[in-house]
């Protein structure tokens, strides 16, 4: 990399390239010396590098505003074509809805403005142009209230801009800032509160529209932002560089912009039915989402020295470089620990990835990213990042009965793959008590399921010698056997279906095909035997065939699976087919899992022949014991959902295809018929006007062209057909599960719920938890543990004061609102049939409430 380049981007560092010198003001100097002179002999590679590295550095902002203003002073010109693209960035951005682009942008122009860029004027401009589209989407009567999430963020990204220029604002143009906050002001009067009923990390579904005092995300800003107004705009976490440069800046020429336009409103205005205003806030809230719930993991001594606006600058800063560097591990966690701020953070910087790792609907990346992350994270502050870590844990294992279902997966899973990083140390005879709870404890089932997510990153052996200070919690690791195969010599099965299993086994070994075992099966075995023999031997055999890895339970199944398939046509005989592979893997879940997938992706079994065994009698009374079958299920959710997203897909391709197809045959037919046009022909014999050559040539290209867009149309009909096919199924499989649900749980509801809660006997609201101390905890060593810190997290109780039908209703309630939560978006296109089948008036109150909570409608449609 050129030195231009290596200085532009470590600007504001402590590294080689400023020779360790941390001083901002020296070098911002070098740079500016730098960059000065390239920009005369090659100021259209500078341009667009400087845009880049202020557009994916944000937290560097402030830096390169500076150095842009000095640059202002010999180069107006320059400086002018930089401002002008950002301000066309910026439109682009909001035509297409780029929400972190719109906002860094934003951000950018602010302290371009503090380093006399731009106007301040015309920046006013622009908040007052957000505001009122704003204001106007969440107008009732001229309005679309449904998008009042794009709303909130127009609003969010005027006060979020205001920490980095509001001093400057208010000593310039104190008059027209303070018409931006009335109107502000006036728009949160307005506008709806927005509830984070099923979206809440900690929530209890009884108490999900219990949030009538709390403040939501935009008041919270708002609030923050008044309190930095009545300080006088200070804050240490936005470093004010310019104002080293004061005296040289002020010479500058300041831009003008021109004023920006929000996109129109999605829809016309009016009122809308209850059904169609959830589609489309839905849908605004997946292209505008909010962009943290805060987790306060620890207690608020930890942060206590940090003023409002100041942690929310951080969050700011960390949320950008998880966002721009998500890419480079390595670096995103360089940059994490060496922000442009005074103080300690590493307790924030916890919050902050632990939020974005739980954040519901889903994270931003895919959780593998956060794990990476703090793992680099603890090595690169060794001696302070894995006790806040390990803080964090403890705090967010005393919360885990208030911890939504798919959070607590997604817990499970990080912690699992952490400790495989590290040795699986963890000093687990902190937690041997939970043995001492009952089976279906909360904390219980969440060690139990860490450690066999353990066994499945590393081998049993070596997960037992990890918990060897508590060896009791061994009665917790998953069996440590192999594959349970009925027909093996020492199982005292039937001596004639054993004949049958190695007659089978030396079919396969002399490669028969599986035409010639189908033919087999049902000519010797099915008709002395029965259909349940007949599987048991086919399936148990050929797993045990297939059971030395996963590539030869491929192999098997490849080579064989058509012998399953001719056997197990209907929904009933594949419910059998699949207690079978359970029965064989009893001991493992991970290959239960991986066969039962394996064989759907095979169209072996049906998704809805897993929905009727997953709630069968055999896995029911362990729903709250065990993730097993809900892995499998959510895996077979996952697959149907996928390959309508894949299909949906390739059909937005080919119809952009079909329209370059169209383009491209009409105009190959135009040169075509414009160089007939110009052939004459007299006697029978062309005249000059046209090459006959190249009339012959331009008939071949449109006859091509033509064709091209014939295939193009015929591929894009089979794909929606196929789609059409594939909505069918999804909606199927969704009424089951959801029958499936209701069956379920329609009994044990009745019996464990008192006046329409589950809360336990004799105690108020024990389930619910105050987000503002979630955790008492002293959290910096690592052996020790709070007093004040409970099993199962709830204030002072002591045991576990719900009973196990209780715990079961709340647990399978958990996962039917997590799977309507991540399902949402195709759920809301099937909601009428939903409504008419499943949500009728008979339908059990929590069972309502947990499907309305995963799909943020409000109970009182």
């Amino acid at each position: 990399m050129s030195s231009w380049r290596s200085l532009l981007l470590r600007l504001g560092e402590k590294c080689p390239e400023y020779a360790g010198n941390a001083d901002f003001k020296d070098q911002i100097d070098a740079c500016h010396s730098l960059v000065r002179r390239e920009i005369e002999h090659s100021g259209d590679d500078v341009f667009p590098f400087l845009l880049q590295c202020a557009e994916q550095l944000p937290h560097k902002i402030p830096l390169y505003g500076t150095l842009i203003g000095l640059l202002n002073l010999e180069n107006e010109e320059f400086v002018r074509k930089l401002v002008e693209s950002t301000q066309i960035n910026l439109q682009d951005a909001l035509e297409t809805g780029q929400c972190n682009k719109i906002r860094i942008l934003m951000r950018f122009l602010t302290v371009l403005m503090c380093s006399k860029v731009i106007q301040p004027s015309a920046l006013v401009v622009i908040f007052e142009s957000l505001l009122s589209s704003a204001a106007t989407t969440v107008d009732e009567e001229k309005g679309i209230p449904s998008w009042q999430a794009r709303a909130d963020f127009y609003i969010t990204c005027i006060l979020s801009c205001l920490p980095w220029g509001g001093a400057e604002l208010v000593e310039q143009v104190p008059e027209e800032i303070e018409r931006v906050m009335v109107g502000v002001e006036a728009y949160l009067s307005i506008r709806r509160r927005v509830s984070d009923a099923g979206v809440s990390v900690f929530e209890d579904i009884e108490e999900s529209n219990n949030v009538v005092n709390e403040k939501d995300f935009l008041e919270d800003l708002w609030s923050r932002v008044q309190d930095l107004s009545n300080r006088g705009w200070k804050l240490d976490s936005v470093p004010r560089l310019h104002l080293s440069f004061e005296a040289q800046l002020v010479a500058g020429k300041s831009h003008d912009l021109s004023p920006v336009s929000c996109p129109e409103q999605p829809g016309p205005p009016g009122a809308l039915s209850g059904i169609a205003f959830g589609r489309q806030k839905h849908e605004a809230e997946l292209k505008y989402p909010q962009r943290i719930r805060r987790l306060n993991i620890f207690p608020s001594n930890k942060t206590e020295d940090l003023q409002p606006i100041d942690r929310f600058v951080v969050e700011e800063y960390l949320l950008d470089v998880l966002f721009f560097l998500n890419g480079c591990r390595k670096e995103c966690a360089a940059y994490m620990v060496g922000l442009p701020v005074p103080f300690r953070y590493e307790y924030l910087m916890a919050e902050t990835i632990f939020s974005q790792l739980l954040l519901l609907p889903q994270p931003p990346f895919r959780p593998i990213y956060y794990t990476l992350v703090i793992i680099d994270l603890c090595k690169a502050l060794p001696g302070a990042f894995p006790a806040v870590i390990a803080g964090a844990v403890r705090a967010l294992f005393d919360k885990i009965t208030d911890l939504d279902m798919e959070c607590r997966t997604r817990l499970v899973l990080w912690f699992s793959h952490h400790l495989s990083n590290f040795q699986f140390i963890w000093p687990w005879e902190e937690w041997a008590y939970v043995l001492d709870l009952p089976k279906w404890a909360p904390q219980r089932v969440f060690v139990q399921e860490v450690l066999e997510r353990e066994v499945r990153l590393s081998y049993w052996d070596k997960i037992k010698q990890s918990i060897e200070n508590a060896p009791a919690l061994e009665e917790l690791l998953p069996p440590r056997g192999g594959p349970q195969f009925k027909y093996s010599a020492e199982d005292g099965t039937d001596p004639t279906e054993r004949a049958l299993s190695l007659e089978l086994k030396d079919m396969v070994k002399g490669r028969k095909t599986a035409r010639e075992m189908i033919s087999w099966v049902e000519e010797n075995v099915f008709p002395a035997h029965g259909f349940d023999i007949t599987l048991g031997v086919v399936v148990q055999t050929l797993l045990d065939i297939g059971s030395k890895s996963f590539t030869h339970l491929i192999t098997v199944l490849e080579r064989y699976g058509q012998v399953i398939a001719k056997m197990c046509t209907d929904d009933d005989q594949q419910v059998k087919l699949i207690t079978e592979v359970s029965s064989y893997w009893q001991n493992s879940a991970q290959m239960t899992a991986i066969a039962i997938d394996r064989m759907m992706s095979y169209r072996l079994i049906s998704n809805l022949a897993i929905v009727r065994w997953v709630f069968s009698p055999l896995n029911l009374d362990r729903f709250h014991v065990s993730d097993s079958s809900w892995e499998i299920l959510r895996n077979a959710v996952s697959k149907t959902y996928n390959r309508i997203s894949d299909l949906r897909k390739e059909i937005s391709s080919l119809e952009r295809s079909v329209v370059l197809a169209e383009k491209a045959a009409s105009r190959a037919r135009e040169e075509l018929e414009s160089a007939e046009s110009k052939l004459s022909v007299i006697d029978g014999e062309p005249v000059l006007g046209e090459n006959p050559v190249r009339i012959k040539r331009l008939k071949s290209y449109a006859e091509k062209a033509k064709e091209e867009e014939v295939s193009v149309r015929d591929s894009l009909e089979a794909k929606e057909a196929l789609l059409a096919r594939a909505v069918d199924e999804i909606e199927a499989l969704f009424l089951s599960l959801y029958k499936s649900f209701l069956t379920a749980l329609a009994e044990p509801l009745h019996d464990a719920s008192r006046d329409g809660t589950l809360r336990p006997s004799g105690h108020v609201d024990d389930m619910t938890i105050d987000l503002e101390d979630s955790s008492v905890m002293e959290l910096d060593k690592d052996d020790e543990r709070s007093k004040k810190s409970h099993p199962n997290g709830s204030g002072e109780r002591k045991g576990y004061n719900l009973d196990e039908k209780q715990q079961w209703c709340l647990t399978t309630l958990g996962y039917l609102k997590a799977f309507t939560r991540q399902y949402a978006s195709e759920i809301w296109q099937h909601i009428e049939k939903l409504d008419a089948e499943v949500l009728t008036e008979d339908t059990h109150p929590l069972v309502r409430k947990a499907i309305y909570c995963g799909l943020r409608r409000p109970l009182e449609e």
